[in-house]
């Protein structure tokens, strides 16, 4: 917008000075220099016109793709009024929305901070002053109403009514869409990682609803996303599941061994490995067989892995999550080439047989390679960060699992191009506020919750006789909407790095902050516009041709909280906490 106002600008001076040649030559001039003047100013006229239209193109075409923020577009503003006011001191403008409407719509705070910096430079000015020149020096512009210098030096900020008009307008128009991009970007998400033959349980709950969820963002702002699970499927314990699934099932090879409670295999296996010297032996063996990739092992490998996969993928097509399983497996030869990178910069140490690599950030170290000549945990995440910036060309990491600690050390990164980011939280808590286990003390399956959660779901649902108007499938289908909605909005309204405790009555509580009171207002919101009877299309042709007025207070302030919806993007993208 403010390309056009300057190109405008320049079409007025143009013809301005078209008519300065016509006086200044007048009688003396010929026809023919006047001509070719005349010429050349429409010609100059004429592309700075066809400039002004590709630019309005251009904008439009941005509109409709993307929602502008209010506050970025005034931040932009306030950026100019005080690099005028103030041209010796470098500081981006600070706006946020008013905590209070008798304050306008947004403040302007930067006052004290200026004042403080001006007088470091030797020039003394109350924050006061401050908030004022910046106020003198605004620019033209049809974004504000009127602007304010309040108390010690805030500056509040209206916004004007049109303003808002249009851009609601907008969304009539082209719906909701995500705030502008600067730029697309390559994301790589680590995030729910079960480990293989142990099934899912609540500690993966909140890793695969937090991880999902930032995804789901990064998706609809338009960045191009890696969904990854970075899987436990490799160590020595996988020795001690095949030696047991080759006495188990001895006919692995030609039939399938019918495992259908992997979680089951897995202690079986642990007691025999824990409590039979020969069968530890051979589990020992095993785990060497299995990395020399021979092949009936590596095929039992494979089974062991295939099942838990069907099983995670289960939990996932019921939480509506997707994800790419890629293990610990698929980095062992990459790993190999990590140790020779950290062995070539001198940054291995050897301490007691272990090569361990020292990270300043760090008390304990990274034991790279073990005294055995193993490889650890912290090998298979420094060579997982590798891959994902060399070879996926990764802008930016987010880890909502622990691991990547060394980044910088190896140099694979350059945190001045790559973002890393490590997202921690919490743990689920019991309502004895301990952690949630079942009553036996065992870690409750994420299959069982999920499966409590329709029962109980359902049950409400037939307490409020939805029985007697939905079908058997709607019915189903609606208990599974409310238990999926419940657990996930219970974990993602909650501060994530806070513990919180998981609660079925609280969540399917119909009042307050839950998803069930979320989906009736959503469910009232749909019967009040199909009771009126107004098409989208109407609604859209009425748009097209005038802007919609708010008359109502409640009206005008719902209209300006939609608007803050791009903003509000903005804050969880710099620092991915989704809770409201």
């Amino acid at each position: 917008e403010a390309e056009i106002e300057e190109l405008k600008k320049q079409i007025l001076q143009l013809e301005k000075n078209a008519d300065q040649v016509s006086l200044i030559n007048g009688e003396n001039a010929t026809a023919d220099v006047l001509k070719f003047q005349n010429d050349r100013l429409k010609y100059q006229i004429y592309h700075l016109n066809l400039a002004i239209n590709k630019q309005e193109d251009a904008l439009q075409a941005e509109r409709r793709k993307s929602m502008p923020s209010i506050q970025r577009i005034l931040q932009g503003i306030f950026d100019i009024a005080i690099e005028k006011a103030f041209p010796d001191v470098t500081i981006s403008a600070i706006v946020h929305p008013s905590t209070q409407e008798r304050f306008g719509d947004y403040q302007c705070n930067n006052a004290m901070t200026l004042s403080k910096m001006l007088k470091e430079g030797g020039v003394s000015l109350s924050p006061r002053n401050v908030a004022e020149q910046i106020v003198k020096c605004l620019p033209v512009n049809d974004v504000l109403e009127k602007t304010e210098v309040a108390g010690p030096g805030f500056i509040n900020i209206t916004v004007k009514k049109d303003f808002i008009l249009s851009l609601l307008r907008d969304v009539i128009l082209y719906g909701v869409r995500p705030p502008t991009m600067d730029r697309r970007k390559r994301v790589v998400v680590d995030f729910s990682s079960p480990n293989i033959a142990k099934e899912m349980h609540v500690g993966h709950l909140r890793s695969t609803i937090i991880g999902d969820s930032i995804c789901r963002l990064l998706e609809f702002i338009g960045h191009d996303v890696l969904r990854i699970s970075h899987l436990g499927d490799w160590g020595t314990q996988f020795g001690m599941l095949i030696a047991h699934l080759r006495d188990t099932f001895p006919n692995y090879l030609t039939q399938s061994p019918a495992i259908e409670d992997l979680q089951a295999f897995y202690k079986a296996a642990k007691v025999r490995f824990d409590e039979d010297a020969d069968f530890k032996k051979r589990a020992y063996e095993g785990v060497v067989k299995l990395q020399a990739r021979e092949s009936d092992y590596f095929k039992a490998w494979q089974m062991i892995c295939d099942v838990s996969k069907n099983e995670f993928e289960k939990i996932y097509q019921r939480l509506g999550v997707k994800v790419i399983n890629r293990g610990e497996s698929f980095y062992q030869d990459l790993m190999i080439d990590v140790v020779k990178d950290l062995e070539t910069q001198n940054l291995l140490e050897l301490d007691e047989g272990r090569k361990i690599l020292k990270v300043p950030s760090e008390k304990i170290p990274l034991t790279i390679v073990k005294s055995d000549g193993g490889f650890t945990y912290d090998t298979s995440d420094m060579a997982a960060l590798k891959q994902r910036v060399i070879d996926e060309k990764a802008d930016w990491l987010i880890y909502i699992t622990d691991g990547g600690q060394a980044c910088e050390i190896a140099g694979y990164v350059n945190t001045q191009l790559v973002r890393i980011v490590h997202v921690p939280f919490g743990v689920v808590l019991g309502e004895d506020k301990k952690k949630f286990k079942t009553r036996s003390g065992d870690t409750v399956r994420l299959v069982d919750l999920l499966n409590e959660g329709i029962r109980r779901a359902e049950a409400k649902l037939v307490e409020k006789e939805r029985d007697k108007v939905l079908s058997k499938e709607e019915l189903e289908t609606a208990a599974k909407a409310v238990a999926y909605g419940c657990i996930k909005y219970s974990d993602l309204s909650h501060n994530r790095t806070n513990d919180y405790i998981f609660s079925f009555d609280k969540m399917l509580d119909d009042k307050g902050n839950t998803a069930v009171y979320l989906l009736y207002a959503l469910t009232r919101i749909r019967s009040i516009a199909r009771l009126a009877n107004v098409d989208l299309s109407e609604l859209t042709s009425i748009a097209e041709k005038s802007l919609i007025e708010f008359d109502h207070p409640k009206e005008w302030k719902l209209a300006k909280l939609i608007l803050r919806f791009p903003e509000v993007l903005e804050k969880i993208l710099d620092d991915l906490f989704l809770h409201p």
